[in-house]
């Protein structure tokens, strides 16, 4: 199909559009006006995505979402407004499995659809394009070409993600496992097809199932495969100790490290397709006692990179946190352990504040996630580049706003402040347990409280917490003891059951609990008073501040999260 494309007067040369693209298919030039009227991209950025297109093949909308020009859910609805179809709400819904045995697991994934309903003839699909043919015929052949079709719009990861919750994982990894021990231990390399398969099946099953690292552990007689999922390691495989040379031979030679040394740590990155996206892995080697201990860091950027508004933070901190990142300068500041979800937080919000008006430098060690028009620099002590030195550097690049990955040292702090006593926003996580923590923090690297006041935007403090799973938890009379920590008479609280929708853990996905605090004059003449903590909340809760505590006792009390997973995370004795 030939297309031209018409804008501003300009017309850009004609070009075959790449069949199965509901962008494409239709007239390309209402579409592109329409993007840009919504300002969701500008007339330059449609021009580099068709440019690359043409470079790519790929379907425009994959390539704008690549190039992070828009996201899906913005595309989704441009294109469900200019077809006239009906977005799906995949998120939950429940499907007839004989359906599901109609249209094969290899044909959704294929076509990017799923089946929702079928009734008198008439099924109702959800699609990523309802414009490809070829999909359409496709689907018509899985049922019955006298069917229906009812067809409403989805983006590609709602697709999948439904896919994956629907259709089950299948039993590869047995197969895979039932071939390797029908060969001998000694004909097992790193190269032999089953291996190759077999590391390949265990990446895609981490990442259906959720995992954000995934451990290999040898022991005398054992390799025990955990992953990490919702912050909790689970035990997934357990395999014979015959297989850990190839295995770890496999992973070294994917993250391009020297097989040869087994007494050194390591560290190495390789990536994978899964389920149509690109999803990266970083190694981490440790030489133990029973040999090199392996751990995979699984870095999907679509899980990952989420709005403010997806994260979980309660209205009042949605609150506090929109007051400080429209301050113009200063640093803000975000707290807690480690897998607390401080990045996701930071990343959320320079997303927020990315637009072509200004200009973000991040340093990060290292960089997990690359982010659109964004100056990432990875620090690196080999080359000499320091948190410190780079933010000297960092402040001759002409930044309107500086992300410092970890405020670790005195001369990094100071340097941050500096940088916000010369117009910059900046952006920071600091390691200490609550919001009141942090000027203590501060304080003990060399800062003046005194300096500081007028600097400081505001603080961030956060926990990650398991959130229950909507299709098993039940709710119960809470224990005297669980009423007096919720400070409610008799309350009802949920807990954990465990069904097949959550593996049996009564838990699906996390949910931050946090509580963020907005500087205001108030609170920086109390700094530069040396008020004390008491004092400080005291003007907090005035301010509309709530504590963690709060956050989580009105989450349990919603019935998001439980009291033991609660209290595992926040420290409820200092109360709310």
């Amino acid at each position: 199909m030939v297309n031209i494309m018409r804008q501003t007067g300009h017309m850009l040369a004609p070009r075959i559009e790449p069949i199965g693209s509901a962008i494409t298919r239709l007239p390309i030039a209402p579409v592109g006006e329409r993007l840009i009227a919504s300002k969701l991209i500008t007339h330059d950025q449609l021009r580099i995505a068709l440019h690359e297109q043409r470079r790519t093949g790929e379907l425009l909308g994959n390539v704008l979402v690549r190039l992070g020009l828009i996201n899906e859910a913005a595309l989704t609805d441009v294109l469900a407004s200019r077809t006239g179809l009906k977005r799906a709400n995949l998120k939950q819904i429940s499907i007839d499995p004989d359906l599901l045995r109609q249209f094969p697991r290899a044909a959704a994934e294929r076509c990017r659809a799923i089946p929702l309903t079928l009734e008198d003839g008439v099924l109702e699909i959800a699609m990523m394009d309802p414009c490809n043919i070829k999909a359409t015929d496709e689907i018509r052949c899985c049922f019955s070409e006298k069917i229906k079709l009812v067809t409403l719009i989805a983006n590609e990861t709602e697709i999948i993600n439904a896919i994956d919750d629907h259709y089950g994982f299948e039993g590869s990894l047995d197969e895979i496992l039932r071939e390797l021990e029908s060969e001998a231990p000694s004909k097992i390399s790193q190269t032999s097809h089953p291996m190759i398969r077999f590391v390949n099946a265990l990446m895609g099953d981490a990442v259906r199932n959720g995992a954000s690292d995934v451990h290999l552990e040898p022991e005398n007689n054992s390799i025990r495969v955990r992953y990490r999922i919702d912050g909790v390691l689970e035990l997934a495989r357990e395999l014979h100790s015959s297989y850990w040379p190839a295995i770890s031979r496999r992973v070294k030679l994917m993250g391009g490290l020297n097989i040869a040394d087994q007494r050194s740590a390591q560290d190495g990155r390789f990536a994978m397709t899964h389920s149509g996206r690109n999803i990266d892995f970083r190694i981490a080697i440790m030489p133990t006692v029973c040999g090199e201990n392996i751990v995979i860091r699984i870095l999907d950027q679509r899980q990952a990179l989420m709005p403010i508004s997806s994260l979980g933070f309660s209205t009042e901190a949605v609150d506090n946190l929109t007051r400080i990142i429209e301050r113009p300068q200063g640093i803000t500041l975000v707290t807690g352990p480690t897998g607390s979800g401080k990045t996701t937080t930071l990343y959320s919000i320079l997303n927020k504040l990315n637009s072509p008006e200004v200009n973000i430098a991040t340093l990060e060690d290292p960089v997990e996630y690359q982010l659109g028009f964004i100056r990432q620099t990875a620090v690196s002590k080999e080359h000499g580049l320091d948190f410190a030195s780079g933010v000297k550097a960092v402040l001759r690049q002409d930044p309107d706003i500086i992300f410092i990955g970890e405020i670790r040292d005195r001369e990094t702090a100071q340097m941050a402040l500096r940088s916000a006593m010369t117009g910059h926003q900046v952006y920071a996580t600091l390691h200490c347990n609550e919001v009141w923590g942090a000027i203590p923090r501060l304080i003990d690297l060399g800062i003046n409280p005194s300096v500081l006041a007028g600097h400081l935007s505001g603080i961030i403090s956060q926990r990650l917490v398991r959130r229950l799973c909507p299709h098993c938890k039940i709710e119960c009379p809470a224990s005297p003891e669980e009423a007096k920590i919720l400070r409610v008479d008799n309350p009802s609280i949920s807990i954990p059951v465990g069904c097949n929708h959550c593996n049996n853990t009564g838990r699906k996905g996390r949910i931050v609990v946090a509580e963020a605090l907005c500087i205001t004059p108030e609170i920086d003449d109390m700094l530069m008073s040396g008020s004390g903590r008491i004092e400080l909340i005291r003007q907090a809760i005035k301010q509309n501040f709530q504590s963690m505590q709060t956050d989580g006792i009105n989450k349990v009390l919603s019935g998001t999260i439980c009291l033991a997973d609660l209290r595992k995370a926040v420290d409820m004795t200092r109360g709310a």
